[in-house]
């Protein structure tokens, strides 16, 4: 089974492509979908929305696992990465792709034991889990890793 696990954003949109054979993890492909901030919203919603579907039409994921909205006190980010979120779930939907969302505390607590595990303890399970090389950069890509972990923990 093939999982692509999301971390949506504007700016950069995590992803990370993960097989599942038999309980066995391996990453594919991660990276992050990057749009230049002085660009309008809705070309670089098109930015994310393309090269998610191209990503989606080459691996031809089973299920697509994507974090849940978090409201924090900054509205001003809040709206911006829930307009990524919808461009992802969209994307999802034309693509015929389960969803599975999950909380931030459960994704932790999927990867490393504990709901409340900081940055440095998810890159650390992600990179242990996967047997990658090296850590996932950014942030964001190593929290879009920890989504598909998590949503293969949870089918």
């Amino acid at each position: 089974m093939i999982i692509l696990g999301i971390d949506p954003g504007t700016a950069i949109c995590g992803y990370g492509l993960i097989e599942n054979v038999q309980g066995n993890l391996k990453a594919l492909k991660y990276g992050a979908i990057t749009t230049n901030s002085k660009s309008p919203m809705p070309n670089r919603l098109e930015k994310i929305f393309d090269e998610l579907n191209n990503l989606i039409k080459e691996y031809q994921p089973d299920v697509m696992g994507i974090e849940k909205l978090f409201f924090g006190r900054n509205a001003t980010t809040a709206i911006p990465v829930g307009q990524a979120r919808g461009i992802v779930l969209l994307s999802a939907v034309k693509n015929n792709l389960k969803i599975i969302e999950r909380t931030p505390n459960e994704i932790k607590l999927s990867v490393t034991g504990y709901g409340g595990a900081s940055k440095q303890q998810i890159i650390f399970m992600v990179t242990k889990l996967l047997h990658l090389k090296e850590e996932p950069k950014p942030d964001d890509v190593a929290d879009a890793l920890a989504v598909a972990i998590c949503t293969a923990h949870s089918i």
